[in-house]
């Protein structure tokens, strides 16, 4: 939806201090844990290479004695990076996983993006796509394919409309103008009438909201 109706721009962008009990991953202990990884990638290359290596079924001395000697020197590197897998796993059960912000070094100090109109906006969204969805189920009804509605909804939202306010009568139109398809037409006629039933009023105001189908043919100076 936010890629539709660009929801994402409202959001304020900027970065605020981290409160100083929060606890992170302590950099000694991803240093160590990047290691390991490494080391153990390295192994796994050189034990790939280890049991590839074979002789052909009438092998010549001296290629017996490369076989030797490749064989030994991968064992010896495999056997050395063993070594230090395991010290440095030994440095890192011993170093403290986590650690409170105000622990940090001065330069592992970082900040975060702003959260507040974040949650603000996120919470738009999820009342938007609520509302989407709900739309959505209602749509599927009148069509043929009911895979269409959302694309369809974004097409309704996108379409011009004409809001005729009534203050005599206490209602506000909202005269959604032509779709490109009759079929179109009709599901949206059959939405219309179905809002219309929950008579819903205009929020801050007492006028009912009423949703039709038509050309515009209103005059300009009662356009809103």
């Amino acid at each position: 939806m936010r890629e539709h109706y660009g929801l994402d721009r409202l959001v304020e962008y900027g970065t605020e201090p981290v409160p100083d009990a929060i606890l992170v991953v302590n950099p000694e202990w991803r240093k160590l844990d990047s290691q390991i990884r490494s080391r153990t990638s390295q192994r796994y290359r050189l034990m790939a290479q280890f049991g590839g290596l074979a002789l052909s079924e009438e092998p010549s001395e001296s290629e017996f004695h490369g076989y030797q000697q490749q064989k030994g020197q991968l064992q010896e590197q495999i056997q050395h990076l063993d070594l230090e897998i395991d010290n440095l796993k030994q440095q890192r059960k011993q170093t403290t996983h986590h650690i409170p912000v105000k622990s940090l070094p001065e330069q592992d100090r970082f900040t975060r993006l702003r959260t507040e109109r974040k949650h603000f906006v996120d919470t738009i969204k999820m009342i938007g796509y609520r509302a989407e969805t709900s739309l959505a189920s209602l749509l599927r009804e009148h069509l043929a394919r009911s895979d269409d509605a959302r694309a369809l909804l974004r097409q309704i939202f996108n379409n011009e409309v004409d809001l005729v306010p009534n203050s005599a009568a206490s209602t506000l139109t909202v005269r959604l103008h032509h779709l490109a398809q009759a079929a179109h037409d009709q599901a949206l006629a059959q939405l219309c009438a179905t809002l219309n039933e929950t008579e819903t009023v205009f929020p801050g105001t007492n006028l009912t909201l009423i949703f039709e189908i038509g050309s515009s043919g209103i005059p300009p100076d009662q356009e809103v």
